[in-house]
């Protein structure tokens, strides 16, 4: 049997009139805008402060029209090299990071100054925090010469402190048994399963890539202290010394000592004002319900997080927000 070739036209109709009567047209849906956020390793703090953020923003989705996600990448060299070539939004940044690309030091001193770099906020302190392997018989940072350590994934932030901290020290990669480069993922399984036998991690605390190998298999935290460092906090103005409390991890009783930079979240000049408006103003107007999203936000504070280990300019839609609330003139 064949069809009349006016039904078929007439049959198409009746389902895209279907169709829309199921899709409702809203001007929301029509102006949807979206803003990713660069983190870090899934099991990082990064990545569950980005999270927050992206749940606050899509809670007032119908206001503004914009819809958040994160992205996990690389860290804070990745997600500043990517926000730059405009892939994404906005991104997770340590304090010396964001400092070095805004003035082409550092990792970015091939690339040059990125002068359109800009500051939005800083979020928890990021003590280096190092690990050993319980068997490893270390207890201070100089045992793990000839030893097998994991120095970090290259385009992490981690990386590029853990570069400089070596520098200070006159000491080179070949100075370690290996230089293994993993993922922050993959550390903690690696020194649990005797493949490593330490490794250096910049993070917010308390971090479950840290207390996964101090349960499972009894790691040590190991202190960042001497005259190699002294020089490096006193030089540098993104660093400062930092306490791990004691006992907040197992197996672990005594305060560790160490240094460490702030998570910054970064955006470019390019992104638009109103969009970078709408995450700071979702991030502050929800302000103690962000801070129980993770344990690592539980103690932040608003005057803290619009100066603190900032060092690229403030992002326009962030200066909107904060002249509004009055803290900035």
């Amino acid at each position: 049997m064949t069809h009349s070739p006016k039904f078929l036209p007439l049959r198409t109709a009746l389902a895209a009139s279907a169709l829309a009567l199921a899709l409702p047209w809203t001007p929301a849906l029509a102006q949807q805008k979206f803003v990713t956020i660069g983190t870090g390793g899934v099991t990082g703090v990064y990545y569950a402060a980005g999270g927050a953020i992206c749940r606050l923003v899509n809670k007032d989705r119908a206001k503004h029209g914009i819809r958040c996600s994160v992205e996990s990448t690389g860290g804070s060299v990745f997600n500043v090299n990517t926000i730059k070539s405009g892939e994404l939004d906005l991104g997770f940044a340590q304090s010396d990071v964001q400092y070095n690309a805004y003035r082409g030091l550092g990792a970015f001193k091939d690339a040059g100054a990125w002068t359109d770099e800009r500051a939005v906020f800083s979020v928890h302190p990021e003590p280096f925090t190092v690990l050993a392997r319980k068997e490893a018989g270390v207890k201070s940072f100089n045992d793990f010469k000839g030893k097998r350590f994991n120095v970090g994934n290259p385009g992490s932030g981690t990386r590029a402190s853990m570069e400089e901290l070596l520098a200070a020290m006159n000491w080179k990669l070949s100075d370690f048994a290996l230089a293994s480069e993993l993922k922050a993922d993959e550390h903690g399984p690696a020194l649990c399963d005797g493949k490593i036998d330490g490794f250096f991690y910049g993070v917010g605390h308390p971090s479950a890539n840290i207390q996964d190998p101090t349960t499972s298999c009894g790691a040590k935290l190991v202190s960042l202290t001497g005259p190699a460092v002294d020089k490096l906090v006193a030089d540098r103005p993104y660093y400062a010394k930092v306490t791990i409390p004691a006992g907040l991890y197992p197996n672990n009783p005594d305060a560790t000592n160490t240094y460490g930079v702030l998570a910054t979240v970064v955006s470019s000049s390019k992104v638009p004002a109103d969009t970078v408006y709408a995450v700071v103003k979702a991030v502050f107007d929800n302000f103690e319900e962000f801070k129980k999203l993770h344990p690592a936000l539980a103690h932040l504070k608003p005057e803290d997080m619009i100066k603190d280990g900032l060092s690229a300019p403030l992002h326009d839609g962030a200066i909107r927000y904060y002249k509004e609330k009055g803290w900035i003139k």
